[in-house]
């Protein structure tokens, strides 16, 4: 299969151009920079220059591939404190793609997050793939992106959870985690830290996006987590060990100043299933979990 990849470049774009080509499947990937397609031509992947806010760039993309990954989002963006016009962006990216796709029967794969699903309403249980919000950033892309199954495009939606790691991983919640608490001197939580964040390992991640690609039922939510919920205190915790400072909770009140962008989101209790992900794909994550890599140390080496 021809795959048309967006974020190829990136952390978890890298992860699955390899699994992807590793499987059979010839890869083309979105590049902005040289830098980029420097990167993925020594890969073995065919370069196609362009941007992300470049729609028909993506339509074209998508209409010469015989099936689509959409990794790319505005991280910047988001980081800068415009998470609504990165989500805005990302829209706009599926819905040129969509569109390209309409009435193919070609597989398309997006990405979102399983912090959405705490828009959804579902109280403190674990939420599931079945679980969906009406709409808001990133969820609107969600449910576009599942309604294209009524245009005859096999879509999917691969929500990963907040922390995806390995040693792949260089600008994501986890090392701007370890950044903060390095700057701080003190690995923080919020409250009593009880708060549960999914995770899993950026491999596992890979396979399944190949797994969606390949098999994914048109229309599904796919979650993408091995740990179903580690206490966000356990996490800081690790992240202490490593750095080798103390773990303090950190109020509500003084959150937003201690994690800049992450102040919100590091309160949110985001316990994940996917037991229906690995019933429905046979995904079974074997690669370690999210302590165990922190406690590898990777992520606190320094050049």
């Amino acid at each position: 299969m021809r795959v048309f990849v967006t974020g190829a470049s990136g952390h978890i774009g890298s992860a699955v151009m390899r699994e992807l080509i590793g499987a059979g499947h010839e890869v083309v990937g979105l590049a902005r920079s040289d830098q980029s397609a420097a990167k993925l031509e020594a890969a073995g992947v065919t370069v196609r220059r362009g941007e992300l806010a470049d729609l028909d760039g993506l339509r074209g993309g998508a209409a010469a591939a015989d099936g689509v990954v959409h990794l790319a989002f505005d991280h910047q963006a988001m980081r800068s404190g415009d998470f609504g016009g990165a989500a805005a962006g990302e829209l706009a990216a599926v819905q040129a793609i969509g569109e390209t796709l309409a009435g193919t029967g070609k597989p398309f794969v997006a990405t979102s997050g399983t912090l959405m699903l705490t828009q959804a309403g579902i109280g403190d249980r674990a939420g599931t793939e079945e679980d969906t919000a009406p709409g808001g950033p990133r969820v609107d892309t969600e449910n576009h992106v599942a309604g294209l199954r009524k245009q005859s495009v096999r879509s999917s939606i691969v929500r990963l959870p907040p922390i995806t790691h390995s040693t792949l991983d260089g600008h994501g919640f986890a090392p701007t985690l370890v950044a903060i608490a390095r700057e701080r001197g003190v690995a923080g939580y919020v409250g009593d830290g009880a708060n549960r964040w999914p995770s899993v390992h950026t491999l596992d991640a890979a396979r399944l996006y190949r797994l969606a690609l390949e098999s994914a039922p048109a229309g599904s939510r796919l979650h993408a987590v091995a740990d179903h919920g580690v206490p966000f205190h356990e996490i800081a915790a690790a992240i202490g060990r490593g750095l080798e400072v103390p773990t303090a909770s950190i109020s509500p009140e003084d959150a937003p100043a201690h994690f800049a962008f992450l102040g919100a989101p590091v309160s949110l209790d985001n316990p994940t299933s996917s037991a229906l992900t690995r019933q429905w794909l046979g995904w079974e994550p074997t690669q370690p979990g999210l302590i165990a890599d922190l406690d590898d140390g990777h992520y606190f080496a320094t050049s």
